[in-house]
């Protein structure tokens, strides 16, 4: 009996130790019995799709396939250098892939520097990260993995060689790009598949937007009509499908032009009355903008203390909020831009009067019906549609 007890409390521990990342290596991941349709999606109303929608070159590599092998590497922990955190730990789905913490923790446990942004339609973006530093989720998706506080890979040839190790792997690079020969590329390319893939559109107001909003309250309606208003601004940075910043090249936030005419379906291409510069021109604002958070920014964002306009589509769930995270409701970002806004010499234009920064001076109810109105934003199909789960979790 004492010896099957120690063999018991053998295989627990080994168990335990799993679970807690220590010896992941071992950790299959319980793979769907068929692979999800990611690929057919409706698009606002329309059916689309995600291979269609891909701007970047490898669009023709997209598959079910590559994008389930996507899901895998974004939450696998063999990605990070000690086996301590993945892609997942910081986007959570049930939080709209943020994480519901000012800054979480890389591989050292050590806070990292900025808020974790929801993944929210990022196949829609311009621009990606808080300082717009790159331009799409193939750039993106390698990124955090070889960042020093993120997860700490040193190389692309550590990270290969590590995941050549792992039994689940040539079966799901096979399937997905026809050899189990795994290299740098094809892990970004198929990270970057699954990233695109998490499309969020089945929001109250999506419904809504099919009957003129009938399915809104009094409320909702109001905070709506606050919204789209020429005073209070919000949908001149937070437009078009994604309700996200209008940095295409011509746009507002985008590589020249004017502020735009605003409004909720300002998705607009550029014109010919609008001088456009190249969309890497290093003054671009790339879809930031310096919305006087402070008078003296210990991080500068892009430049001058601008930084990523984000999506506000569930915007409910992604808190605590900025850069930072150092607002923890979306009560105290509406305060923010009521009676908070700093006179920062490159605060966004809107935002100042002769030379001054201005101050909305947001009601109590106004407040109310605003943060109903983004509210109305929230997907709740996303956060709970298992072929955006972990496969690690059984």
């Amino acid at each position: 009996m004492k010896k099957v007890w120690i063999i018991t409390a053998f295989v627990s521990f080994v168990l335990v130790s799993c679970f807690k990342g220590e010896n992941t290596l071992n950790l299959l991941p319980k793979l769907p019995s068929t692979v999800y349709d990611y690929n057919n999606i409706e698009r606002f109303g329309s059916k689309a799709t995600i291979q269609g929608m891909i701007r970047d070159t490898t669009a023709q590599m997209y598959s079910n396939h590559s994008a389930t092998l996507g899901r895998v590497l974004f939450y696998d922990v063999n990605l990070s250098i000690n086996n301590k955190v993945s892609c997942g730990t910081c986007h959570i789905q049930s939080l709209a892939f943020a994480d519901g913490i000012a800054k979480n923790k890389g591989f050292k446990g050590v806070e990292i520097e900025r808020n974790s942004m929801g993944l929210i339609n990022p196949i829609l973006n311009n621009n990606m990260f808080w300082d717009s530093r790159t331009k799409s989720p193939l750039d993106l998706a390698l990124q955090p993995v070889f960042n020093h506080q993120e997860m700490g890979m040193e190389n692309q040839t550590m990270l290969v060689n590590k995941l050549e190790k792992i039994s689940y792997y040539p079966e799901l690079f096979k399937n997905a790009f026809g050899s189990e020969e795994i290299t740098e590329s094809k892990i970004s390319i198929a990270m970057s598949h699954f990233i695109n893939s998490v499309f969020s559109q089945n929001s109250k107001f999506d419904e809504g937007r099919k009957d003129e909003f009938k399915n809104f309250t009094g409320l909702e309606l109001f905070g709506k009509t606050l919204f789209e208003s020429e005073r209070l601004m919000c949908s001149q940075c937070h437009s078009g499908e994604n309700f996200s910043a209008p940095d295409f090249p011509g746009g507002p936030y985008g590589s020249g032009g004017g502020m735009g005419r605003g409004g909720m379906d300002f998705a607009m291409p550029p014109t010919n009355d609008l001088m456009i510069i190249p969309f890497d021109d290093p003054n671009s604002p790339r879809g930031t903008a310096n919305i006087g958070l402070d008078l003296n920014y210990k991080d500068n964002g892009r430049q001058q203390g601008k930084f990523k306009i984000p999506s506000l589509r569930n915007i409910e769930l992604t808190g605590p909020y900025m850069h930072d995270g150092r607002f923890k409701t979306l009560e105290e970002v509406v305060d923010h831009y009521s009676h908070g806004i700093k006179n920062h010499p490159h605060l966004d234009s809107k935002f100042k009067r002769q030379g001054k920064a201005i101050q909305l001076n947001i009601s109590e109810n106004e407040k109310q019906a605003l943060i109903a109105f983004m509210k109305t934003l929230t997907d709740n199909n996303l956060i709970r549609n298992p072929k955006f789960s972990d496969p690690f979790k059984y």
